[in-house]
């Protein structure tokens, strides 16, 4: 597997553990539905959160969330509505980034909770 590859896997799993301490429970990690993926799928407080992960060596080329295109939000938002079908999700729902930065532990680490409103795409990027 590539160096960047060991990196983002890496990166999910740190994501995953700062959800966890921040109070969040893990509902599946990796979801795919054919070719779109989301990185975690969490819950806390009744509400169920969609996260990309972007993690990055340095940010000299810009922060990671920055990476975040319209292309992976559509693509992000089409795997949320078939997660929310298949497993009958009611209530609220929420689309997060958490980006790190650095290349092992500690990472530094921005969680934008509410990155993107799925229905005013024109309105996302709060980074």
């Amino acid at each position: 597997m590539a160096l960047h590859n060991d990196l983002g896997k890496l990166g999910e799993l740190v994501a995953a553990r700062h959800l966890i301490m921040q109070g969040y429970s893990i509902l599946n990690r990796d979801y795919r539905v054919g070719h779109k993926d989301i990185d975690i799928v969490a819950s806390k407080d009744g509400t169920v959160v969609f996260v990309e992960v972007k993690t990055r060596q340095s940010n000299n080329f810009g922060e990671p969330e920055e990476a975040v295109t319209d292309e992976k939000i559509r693509n992000l938002i089409s795997a949320a509505n078939a997660y929310v079908q298949r497993y009958n999700v009611i209530g609220p729902i929420r689309f997060d980034v958490i980006s790190l930065v650095g290349t092992e532990e500690p990472f530094e680490i921005k969680h934008i909770e509410g990155a993107f409103d799925p229905l005013s795409l024109s309105n996302y990027k709060k980074w």
